[in-house]
């Protein structure tokens, strides 16, 4: 007997809870602790009716659309089925009923109760009642003889009861049970059950056993027992057959035992082992519903419990339902049928092939040996939903009641064709709103998008249609009155749109209700072709688009002109737009298996039109469905399935879809889901609501809004290195909408833009470090790959430190590469004659431009900040060693003002030619990629340990490159730049002298080192004529009179701190004015120092001097924030 168990979901709040079916099974009813008896359509109904019966409901039973519960205030009442109206107290007790049940024929209800008393009264006259008293402590349960003479029951005082109704007396009392004082402190509920049909055997769940006790001579005949089973049954019930028995355990256990065979046909386990605590078989015996005492619901489904398709030796292989039973699978939200495991037994042959319990060995082999008609035992197995099936079934009995082996002659006329047993196809989705709740609720959202809110009210007193919008400046709340019974909405700025389907007299209409609009007329209104339904609507920018039956697509304008028409592949699903974008999902073929079959296209509607996806397959999660779809707030397509894993488009990877974020991860159970309102890009936000056991949120209250984060599935994210990959991929995803949108013409956010270039950066660094440290140096390199040229700097940088020297000498083969590749494409870009109009999109061999040239220079300025970042951690060194790198990336900041110790090692002041743009290249290597020294690999090591980055240098041209024979071109570095305090105090002409002995240890360690040299400038030639101010020192000449003023008795250096102090204070406003002032005093002076350099001049002086200004530029310019910075990169030197 194979069968699925379905996963549970949320019903009542935790306690105690019951299942029945109604009598045609089509729905499962359930109660439990909150009070609520609630009404299902299936397993997956996410919006169950329900009927409050009071503040607990103890038991419940169902027939003749009567629904009969024990409830907390001590009566048994009865409510009309479905509906739930009141019809009355069947009895009271003087403390609350512990359990109900019908008769066979639903004329009678018995209840037990905590006053140990039994009663059995008449559903049509409640007056006539019969009390049973016996019982000695609360009884915990009943069930009726099937032919109404009996009713047993179960109590606390250990005794099960045969009871003799008419003469309301004991006909027989068995001791099996452990004795409590309360139905809450048993070990186990006891349910009762008789075999229904024949009522022939009685069940009573004995511990890990079901004891059968027969019926009149009240013998114990047999015992149903599993190995497997440790656990104390609680709960038992028999298949509609009666064939069949099913036992639910304390364990959580569920097992099904053939009562002919006595042998287990199924087991399965709860999910959670919880106490199963109620058992209802499907009438048709193919489902059995369970509750636990935890207030979840679930469900075995595929149950064959026909007497021609169940042994242990024949398995039946699944049969599949019709598509005519999935009508309605999406809009009641009750995709209980999509698993193949199901077998159609609702037609009323089957339930006749199993007339009563003595037909039982019919699937064995023949008294000749001889296996009856072949073709109809294949017909029978294979195609159980056949017409066949009534003459195979119908013949097997025949078979059974004549004690034969010989076929009869109706046997030939069964049909042998051939059978398909291949996947069958998935029913396809309907059509739906993204944003919406299902049509048939009488209160539901219409939409809920980033614009607003559109709510449907349609009961009995009032079809009404509300529009709320999130910003009320858009638009005051509106309140229509939906007479023509719309069931779609869309709303943006500009407009709300509503749709309705045809009737029999109306045709489908379009209503646009054009708010924005600065005429009066702000209303118009279509009418569709006849036999044309809207199947989805949305609005765009300036217009409107309508999916139909007829599988077109029509676009209005906003204003109601009609626009192109044309038409689709397949069935629409649902449409959503953004601006000029256009989003459509449809049936591109049949799904197979459980999965749906959909196609996406994404089209350009304004000015430009064009398709950017064209019908390719939309990705699903398996055996799921569409349930959102939409576009992120910066204007990149999403969508979420039914298993809660959200995709966007990657443009950058060929427009396919990447997974961002799986929202089942954050659900607390299985039922729970978040239902989707929007996506944000920066910041990342998936904004969404929480829905309790349910797919859709409530109309009242207003539901609130959670937000949650994103995560790619990458692999191993719990480590350092998984979380950092994460964390850099899902940066460049989420920022591609930059460079698309730039090249769509819109404006973009470059402070945003920057900043996570930035970020992205630092991830690249932090992952360099974390694989050197690894010793991971290939992997390295790959990093170096993605990162930006200045970026390459700060790596070769670490890794010289790292005294890896193999790893530096390839980062430096890379960063040439980098600067190569970002001079060609300046030379491309000044070849364009409209190079201003050009947007390059962003990509991470993209680095910054000269401040010279048409780009912004805030990326410059970022890049700098971080080499000086690197350059200022450096200098902590000489006063502070890290034991680990670890430790770097936490450690607070030092003083800044530090000075900073003396390099002991020069690199050679080879003065280079004149090159083609006026820009060094510090990575420039020979053909063979080593680099030629007359001091071999210790110079190369001298030269990458104190390389600070030549940001005013160029890249060599080719030409300029192939000029440089023997050594290689390496920019010639000026001594280590002082701090500024002490560029200030040179400056400021005072106290010259403090500088002198660092000076002599320069120009001393310079000597020692390479003696064809010429020693750096003095001080002294070092001031204001040599080189520009900058904004600060500007600050400090006009404020200097104050700062003495307050501190009279300040030295200098103290008087340059307090006026450091005092400087950062100020806003980034005014310290940037001033810095433009200084800009402005000694502009030309620094454009002249650019040319001569670049003409070849190879004095050390203006390359100390500019090397000093450019460092003093960048400090200031450098963020204050110490997180910012990239802190694990300091080292110890040796």
């Amino acid at each position: 007997m194979p069968c699925e168990r379905k996963p549970m979901r949320y019903g009542h709040s935790e306690g105690h809870t019951e299942v029945c079916f109604d009598d045609s099974g089509k729905f499962i009813v359930t109660c439990g602790n909150d009070g609520d008896v609630r009404i299902w359509e299936g397993l997956d109904d996410d919006d169950p009716r329900f009927i409050t019966v009071g503040e607990k409901a103890y038991s419940l039973a169902l027939k003749n659309n009567k629904l009969v519960t024990a409830g907390s205030n001590n009566t048994v009442q009865i409510h009309t089925f479905p509906d739930g109206d009141p019809d009355g107290i069947l009895t009271r007790f003087t403390t609350n009923a512990t359990h109900v049940t019908f008769n066979s024929s639903g004329s009678r209800v018995a209840a037990g109760s905590s006053d140990f008393m039994v009663k059995v009264v008449e559903v049509s006259d409640s007056s006539q009642q019969k009390t049973l008293r016996g019982h000695e402590s609360p009884v915990l349960s009943v069930t009726f003889d099937p032919k109404d003479n009996f009713l047993a029951s179960a109590s606390c005082d250990g005794t099960v009861v045969v009871w003799n109704i008419e003469e309301q007396s004991q006909l027989i009392s068995w001791p099996l049970l452990q004795k409590t004082n309360d139905v809450t402190n048993a070990k186990s509920l006891c349910r009762l059950a008789w075999q229904p049909g024949a009522a022939k055997f009685l069940a009573v769940p004995v511990e890990t056993k079901v004891h059968l006790y027969e019926r009149d001579s009240w013998e114990h005949v047999s015992t149903l027992s599993d190995d497997l089973l440790t656990q104390l049954i609680n709960v038992v019930s028999w298949s509609p057959c009666g064939r069949f028995l099913a036992a639910g355990s304390v364990g959580g256990s569920l097992t099904v035992w053939d009562v002919n065979s006595k042998l287990c046909v199924e087991r399965q386990k709860h999910e959670k082992g919880f106490t199963v605590c109620g058992l209802a078989w499907h009438p048709s015996g193919s489902q059995i519903a369970y509750t636990d005492t935890e207030g979840c619901l679930g469900l075995l489904d595929g149950l064959s419990t026909s007497t021609s398709s169940t042994s242990s030796s024949t398995k039946q292989a699944p049969a599949k339902t019709a598509a005519g039973e999935y009508d309605d699978l999406f809009d009641d939200d009750d995709d209980r049928l999509m698993d193949e495991g199901l077998s159609d037994t609702n037609s009323p042959v089957k339930k006749a092939a199993v007339p009563d319990d003595d037909d039982d060995d019919d699937f064995l082999m023949p008294a000749t040996g001889r296996v009856r008609n072949r073709g109809a035992i294949l017909d029978d197995e294979n195609s159980l939903d056949t017409g066949s099936l009534k003459l195979g079934q119908d013949k097997f009995g025949d078979d059974d009641d004549a004690g034969s082996a010989v076929v009869p002659a109706a046997a030939p006329l069964v049909p042998l064709r051939p059978v398909y047993d291949g996947p069958m196809p998935t029913p396809p989705q309907k059509a739906f709103q993204p944003g919406s709740t299902p049509a048939h609720l009488t209160h539901r959202f219409m939409m809920w998008n980033s614009v607003g809110i559109v709510r449907g009210y349609n009961d009995e007193q009032d079809n009404a249609i509300d529009v709320e919008f999130h910003d009320s400046a858009v638009h005051h709340a509106m309140h229509l009155t939906n007479s023509l019974s719309h069931t779609m909405a869309d709303l943006s700025q500009e407009a709300v749109m509503l749709a309705c389907p045809s009737t029999d007299e109306l045709a489908s209409k379009l209503q646009c209700l054009h708010f924005s609009s600065w005429d009066t007329n702000k209303e118009w209104m279509v009418d569709l072709p006849a036999g044309e339904d809207v199947r989805a609507l949305c609005l765009g920018h300036g217009w409107a688009a309508v999916a139909t039956s007829a599988m077109m697509l029509r676009l209005f304008s906003i204003g109601g002109v009609q626009r192109e028409i044309f038409s689709l592949p397949g069935n629409v699903v649902c449409m959503v737009a953004h601006g000029e974008q256009l989003l459509i999902v449809y049936h591109r073929a049949p799904g197979f298996d459980g999965d749906q079959a959909l196609g996406v296209q994404l089209l350009q509607v304004g000015q430009r039109k064009k398709q950017l996806i064209n019908g390719e397959a939309l990705p699903l999660s398996h055996k799921s469905y569409l349930s959102w779809l939409g576009f992120t707030a910066e204007g990149t397509p999403c969508y979420v399935d039914s298993e809660g894993v959200v995709r966007m488009l990657n443009r950058s990877l060929g427009n396919t879809w990447t997974p961002v974020c799986n929202t089942k991860e954050t659900c607390k159970s299985k039922s729970d889901n978040y239902w989707v309102v929007g996506v944000h890009e920066n910041p990342q936000q998936l904004r969404c609501i929480p829905c309790k056991g349910s797919r859709y949120p409530p109309t009242l209250p207003r539901p609130a809004v959670a937000i949650l984060p994103f995560k790619l599935p990458l692999c191993q994210t719990s480590t350092e290195k998984g979380q950092m990959e994460e964390q850099f991929w899902r940066s460049v995803l989420f920022n591609n909408h930059f460079s698309f949108l730039s090249s769509s013409g819109y404006e973009v956010d470059e402070v945003a833009q920057t900043q996570s270039q930035k970020e992205q950066q630092e991830l690249l660094m932090k992952m360099f470090a974390l694989s050197c440290k690894l010793e991971r140096e290939f992997r390295c390199v790959e990093l170096a790959e993605l990162m930006t040229q200045n970026v390459v700097t700060l790596a070769i940088r670490y890794a010289s430190r790292s005294r890896r020297m193999a790893l530096a000498q390839r980062l430096s083969e890379i960063a040439l590469e980098k600067a190569n590749q970002i001079q060609e494409e300046e030379q491309e870009e000044q070849e364009e004659p409209q190079y201003s109009s050009v947007r390059r999109p962003s990509g991470f061999g993209q680095s910054e431009v000269t401040a010279g040239r048409h780009s912004s220079r805030r990326h410059q300025e970022e890049e700098e900040e971080e080499e000086q970042r690197v350059e200022e951690e450096e200098e902590e060194e000489g006063e502070m060693e890290m034991e680990t790198e670890e430790a770097a990336e936490t450690r607070k900041r030092v003083n800044p003002f530090a000075k900073e110790a003396v390099s002991p090692v020069k690199p050679s002041l080879t003065p280079i030619g004149r090159v083609g743009l006026g820009r060094a290249n510090p990575f420039k290597v020979l053909g063979s990629g080593k680099p030629v020294s007359s001091s071999g690999q210790p110079r190369v090591a001298n030269i990458l340990d104190n390389m600070t980055s030549g940001r005013k240098s160029s890249p060599l041209c080719g030409a300029a490159a192939g000029k440089q024979s023997k050594a290689p071109v390496l920019r010639p570095l000026a001594p280590r730049p002082k701090t500024k305090t002490q560029s200030t105090l040179q400056l400021s002409g005072t106290k010259k002298s403090n500088n002198k002995p660092q000076e002599n240890k320069q120009q001393a360690a310079d000597q020692q080192k390479q003696e064809e040299a010429p020693p750096p400038a003095s001080p002294a030639d070092n001031t204001e004529n040599k080189r520009p101010k900058t904004g600060f020192q500007l600050w400090l000449e006009e404020n200097r009179k104050n700062i003495t003023a307050d501190h009279p008795d300040l030295e200098e250096t103290d008087i340059i701190k307090e006026a450091m102090g005092r400087f950062r204070t100020l806003t980034a406003d005014e310290r940037l004015s001033w810095t433009e002032r200084a800009k402005g005093q000694t502009g030309d002076a620094a454009d002249l120092k650019k040319r001569k350099r670049a003409e070849g001049g190879g004095e050390a002086e203006n390359e100390n001097g500019q090397a000093e200004a450019d460092e003093n530029i960048a400090k200031k310019k450098k963020s204050l924030d110490p997180s910012s910075k990239l802190s694990a990169f300091a080292f110890n030197k040796n």
